[in-house]
C-alpha cells in the first residue's frame, strides 16, 4: 500500500475514527465524574538546634541538623508518630493505612520538612497534616533529649500551618478527557488501517491490478431497482448502468488484436456475482447494431437466462447436444433487435461431460458460423470446471467480479484456472460498483440523463428539416419508402459505438423541384418524421433553389 491508500483508508472510515475518539473522551469524563475527589493539605516545619554560643558551634549545629532532617522525614510516616495522631483525632484507621496518605519531604539544602496529608475531606486533610507535624516535633524532641549527651536539643516549629484546600488534586478531568480522546483516535486509526490491510474484497480497478494483469473492461454500477424488473438495457436504456454495458461492448470491440472475436464465455469466481445479468445485458447491447448475436445459457447446473428473459427453457442446449433437435429449432428470438437466445434446456446429470463432448465442439462451430458473435453464460469457475472447458473452446472468457463481495484470492484463483487449461482471459468486469465510482455522463443522474436524451430527440425533430445529409439514396417522386443507413461494422461482427441503425419513412411531396430528390433529414433511434416535417423540408429546399426575379445566372454565381 502506498501513502495514498492509507489516507484513503482513513478518509473512508473517518466516522469510525471520530466515534471512537468521542467514546474515549466520554469514558475519560465518566471516570473523572465517578472518582471520589481527593484533597491535599501541607504543613511546613522548621528544624533547629537549641544551644551554641560561638560561630563555630552554630555552624556545626546547622550541619548536624541538616544531617538529621532526612531521618525526621522518614520518621513522619512511622507508627510512633501516627498512632498518637489517630488517637487524638479519633480516626477509624491504622497507622499502616494512614501512612499511605502521609508524605514528608525536605527540600535540598534546607532544614524544612514539608508534611502533606490527603483525604476525601479538605478539612480533614488539613487537620491530619497539622496533627502529624505537632506529633513529629514531640517525638523528635524526646528522641533527641534521650539520645544526646550534650545540652543542645533539636526542636521543630511549625512555620506554615496547613490551609483547607479548595480544589481537589484528583481526578484531573482535563487530563482524563484528553487522554481518552487521544486513545480513541489511536484505536480508530489502527482499526481503519487494519481493516484496509486485512480487507481482501475487490472494490475498484486498483484491487484487480494487484492480483492479475487482465484489464478491467467495464465497471457496472449497482442498480437501484430489483433484478426482477428485467434487463436494464430494456427497463432503463438511458441509465448509467445501461451506458456502462455499452462501454463494455465498445471495449470488447478492441480486443480483436489476435483475430476477430466470435465466441465469448461470461463467467465469475463464485455464484451470485452477476454473470448471468452481465451476459444478458451485454448481448442486448451488442444486438443494438446490425450484428447477429446469440446468447447461450451454458450454465447446465443453475440456468437462469430463460427465466430472466421470460422465455421457455424446457428445450435448448441440452436438447441439441443429445440430438433431440437442431439448433434453428430451439433458438428463440428476443426483443426487436438481432438477438437470439438458446436456453439451457433440461438439467442433465452429467453437465461436464456434455460440455466437453465432441457434440459441443460441433455445435459451437455451427453457432459461430450462423451468428456474428456468440455469448455463452457459463457456471462459476471455482465450484466446477465447466467454464474452464467452455473458455478453452471459445475465443476467450470475461470474468465478472462483484464489488465488495468477490475477494482478491478468489479472483486470482479463478483467472488461474483459466490459464491452467490454456484459455484466454479477455478481461475483468467489475459488477455492482458503488454509485460514486460510476458517475453518470457529465454528472447526470439516470433520470436527468433520460430527460436530456428525450430533449435531444425533440431537438432533432425540430431542427432536422434544416440539415442536409450526404450520401442519401434517392426516392422516386410520388413513392414512399424507408431509407436504412447501415452502421460501421468492426472486425468480428461487432458494432462500433459511434454507429447505429437509422430508419426514416420518406413520403414524396407533390410539387417537388424537378430533378431533385426529396430531402431525408437524419433521424435517430425510433424517431420518425411526420408528414408536416417532410413538407417543411420540401418548402425549405424550394426556397433555397428559387431564383429571385430580375437576377440573371451570372449574378447568382457572383
Amino acid at each position: 500500500m502506498d501513502p495514498s491508500d492509507y489516507l484513503r483508508a482513513l478518509r473512508k472510515r473517518w466516522v469510525v475514527i471520530a466515534v471512537l475518539a468521542l467514546v474515549g473522551a466520554s469514558v475519560g469524563y465518566a471516570i473523572a465524574a465517578t472518582t471520589t475527589p481527593v484533597y491535599r493539605a501541607t504543613t511546613k516545619v522548621f528544624v533547629s538546634l537549641q544551644g551554641g554560643e560561638t560561630v563555630s558551634e552554630l555552624v556545626q549545629g546547622s550541619t548536624y541538623t541538616q544531617n538529621l532532617v532526612q531521618s525526621y522525614v522518614a520518621l513522619a510516616t512511622m507508627p510512633v508518630v501516627l498512632d498518637p495522631v489517630i488517637d487524638e483525632l479519633g480516626l477509624d484507621t491504622t497507622s499502616r493505612t494512614m501512612a499511605r496518605t502521609i508524605t514528608a519531604e525536605a527540600p535540598i539544602n534546607t532544614v524544612i520538612v514539608e508534611i502533606a496529608a490527603t483525604d476525601s475531606s479538605p478539612a480533614q486533610a488539613a487537620l491530619v497534616a497539622d496533627a502529624v507535624a505537632e506529633q513529629l516535633a514531640v517525638v523528635v524532641e524526646e528522641l533527641s533529649a534521650s539520645a544526646g549527651t550534650r545540652s543542645e536539643t533539636v526542636s521543630m516549629r511549625t512555620v506554615a500551618p496547613a490551609d483547607v484546600p479548595r480544589f481537589p488534586i484528583a481526578p484531573n478531568t482535563r487530563f482524563l478527557v484528553a487522554t481518552g480522546l487521544l486513545a480513541g483516535l489511536v484505536i480508530g486509526v489502527v482499526f481503519a488501517l487494519a481493516r484496509e490491510l486485512l480487507d481482501t474484497k475487490v472494490r475498484e480497478s486498483k484491487d484487480v491490478a494487484r492480483v492479475t494483469d487482465a484489464a478491467v473492461l467495464g465497471s457496472i454500477g449497482a442498480r437501484t431497482r430489483l433484478r426482477d424488473a428485467g434487463p436494464v438495457m430494456q427497463v432503463e436504456p438511458h441509465s448509467q448502468t445501461a451506458e456502462a454495458y455499452r462501454r463494455l461492448r465498445t471495449n470488447l470491440r478492441f480486443l480483436d488484436f489476435a483475430g476477430p472475436l466470435h465466441s465469448v464465455v461470461v463467467t465469475s469466481p463464485l455464484p451470485g456475482d452477476g454473470k448471468s445479468t452481465t451476459s444478458t445485458n451485454l448481448a442486448l447491447s451488442l444486438a443494438e447494431g446490425p450484428a447477429r448475436v446469440l446468447l447461450v445459457d451454458a450454465d447446465l447446473r443453475r440456468p437462469s437466462v430463460a427465466e430472466y428473459l421470460g422465455l421457455e427453457g424446457s428445450v435448448g442446449l441440452t436438447t441439441v447436444l443429445i440430438g433431440g433437435a437442431d439448433l434453428h429449432e430451439v433458438v428463440q428470438p428476443y426483443g426487436e433487435g438481432n438477438l437470439d437466445v438458446l436456453p439451457s434446456g433440461a438439467i442433465p446429470p452429467n453437465p461436464t461431460q456434455l460440455l466437453s463432448s465432441p457434440a459441443m465442439v460441433d455445435l459451437l462451430a455451427q453457432m459461430v458460423a450462423s451468428y456474428d458473435l456468440v455469448i455463452l453464460d457459463s457456471p462459476p469457475l471455482l465450484p466446477v470446471a465447466d467454464s474452464a472447458i467452455l473458455a478453452r473452446l471459445a475465443d476467450g472468457a470475461l470474468v465478472v467480479a462483484a464489488a465488495r463481495k468477490t475477494r482478491r484470492p478468489q479472483l486470482a484463483e479463478a483467472i488461474g484456472s483459466l490459464n491452467a487449461v490454456g484459455a484466454v482471459c479477455l478481461g475483468v468486469v467489475l459488477n455492482r460498483v458503488a454509485r460514486r465510482e460510476t458517475e453518470g455522463y457529465y454528472g447526470y443522474a439516470p433520470e436527468e440523463l433520460a430527460a436530456q436524451s428525450a430533449g435531444r430527440g425533440r431537438a432533432v425533430r425540430r431542427k432536422g428539416p434544416r440539415r442536409r445529409r450526404p450520401d442519401v439514396p434517392e426516392v422516386a417522386p410520388g413513392r414512399s419508402g424507408v431509407v436504412r443507413v447501415a452502421p460501421a461494422r468492426a472486425p468480428g461482427g461487432l458494432v462500433s459505438a459511434e454507429s447505429d441503425t437509422r430508419t426514416a419513412p420518406v413520403q414524396a411531396v407533390p410539387g417537388d423541384v424537378p430533378g431533385m430528390s426529396p430531402a431525408v433529414p437524419p433521424v435517430l433511434g425510433d424517431t420518425h418524421l411526420t408528414t408536416d416535417d417532410a413538407a417543411a423540408t420540401q418548402h425549405d429546399l424550394r426556397s433555397r433553389t428559387q431564383v429571385p426575379s430580375g437576377t440573371d445566372q451570372g449574378s447568382r454565381r457572383r
